[in-house]
């Protein structure tokens, strides 16, 4: 059987994710799964479309390693990684060691200090390394993007990027994520410095705990809010929250001196009018990320699959997959609002490529 031979180490939802999409992804033809728990492993690998799905162009074996090392053993050509975030470190540098591109799910590590450390690893032995920022590819973002940088907007006066979870994941989770602005508004945060070009200088955090209290007492909060400051002294305000009972909404809003555009307000946003007679929007609102993204997450995996097959020439698929550096200018975002929240006060956020020479734990920080 032709094609790229991938392996897919971390099988929870997105990892579940990835894989139907990967199975169903053209220049892939073969597929090895990896997860801590093997028993998960079959049963995704049992699940995978067998044939429905496929067709001459796309018809992937699929099989399942008993741990990474044997996935990296079995000759894959290119790595997925959708492990738990703290897992990333090992798995990105075994398959930089190994000489293999690596996609790995956001973000690179729990914190910039330990990204940095990943980078350096990644840069020190020459390898592909991306970042799954899968709004990058979402046709909203990417209009958004387009009609910016065309000048339809004019000059920017207010950016307000939005991310609210219909529900929030289990507590076990959210006591190793980071915290909500690291595992949920980096995002945001990612996707304003893509569409913008800009680099956030300073960031002032608030949040709230009004759901459950057990995320609170894991040191995490459930709603919040980031008032960012840009380096050409624009506006940037990031909203997040865990509970948001109409559905999963995440939005991204571009106020120009020329017009406004926003990516995210179609007929599935979890929102309604208050005005008589306005019946937009219609449809029913997205319940989970994957739903909301569907489309981007298919051309985020195709994209790198195009990379490991060799498509790295500008203009390609694959310039839109987010690069270690971009992830780390993320993370450095994503720390300082952490801090802010507990300091209650605003926090400057160091340039990231001074942070990328300088090098070291403590200058990340």
């Amino acid at each position: 059987m032709g094609g790229l031979h991938l392996g897919l180490v971390g099988l929870g939802r997105i990892g579940a994710l990835h894989a139907a999409n990967l199975a169903t992804t053209a220049g892939v033809g073969r597929l090895t799964l990896a997860d801590a728990d093997g028993a998960r492993a079959r049963a995704v690998a049992a699940a995978l479309p067998a044939g429905g799905a496929r067709t001459a162009a796309v018809d992937v074996a699929v099989d399942v390693a008993d741990d990474v090392d044997a996935l990296l053993r079995s000759g894959v050509d290119g790595l997925v990684v959708a492990a738990g975030t703290a897992a990333h470190p090992a798995l990105v540098r075994a398959g930089v060691d190994a000489g293999v591109p690596v996609l790995c799910e956001k973000p690179v590590a729990l914190d910039a200090a330990r990204s940095l450390e990943v980078l350096e690893h990644v840069a020190a032995r020459g390898g592909v390394v991306r970042i799954g920022h899968q709004r990058r590819f979402d046709a909203g973002y990417r209009e958004a993007r387009r009609a910016f940088r065309a000048g339809e907007l004019g000059w920017l006066h207010a950016v307000r990027a939005l991310t609210c979870d219909a529900a929030p994941p289990p507590v076990a989770f959210l006591a190793g994520s980071g915290g909500l602005f690291r595992d949920c508004s980096v995002h945001d945060v990612d996707a304003v410095r893509w569409v913008t070009g800009r680099e956030v200088v300073e960031v002032y955090a608030r949040g709230s705990n009004n759901g459950d209290p057990a995320i609170g007492a894991v040191g995490d909060v459930d709603s919040a809010v980031a008032l960012c400051t840009l380096d050409d002294g624009t506006l940037a305000v990031l909203s997040a929250s865990r509970y948001n009972g109409a559905g999963h909404d995440v939005r991204l809003e571009l106020q120009g001196s020329l017009g406004t555009v926003v990516a995210g307000m179609d007929a599935s946003t979890a929102a309604r009018s208050a005005e008589p007679g306005v019946a937009f929007p219609d449809g029913a609102p997205h319940a989970t990320f994957a739903d909301r993204f569907a489309a981007a997450f298919r051309a985020e995996v195709a994209a790198f699959v195009e990379l490991v097959a060799g498509g790295t020439g500008a203009g390609g698929a694959g310039d839109d997959l987010c690069r270690l550096e971009d992830s780390l200018a993320a993370s450095l975002v994503a720390d300082a609002a952490q801090e802010s929240l507990l300091t209650g006060a605003p926090v400057p956020v160091p340039p990231p490529g001074a942070v990328v020479r300088a090098g070291g734990r403590e200058r990340a920080r």
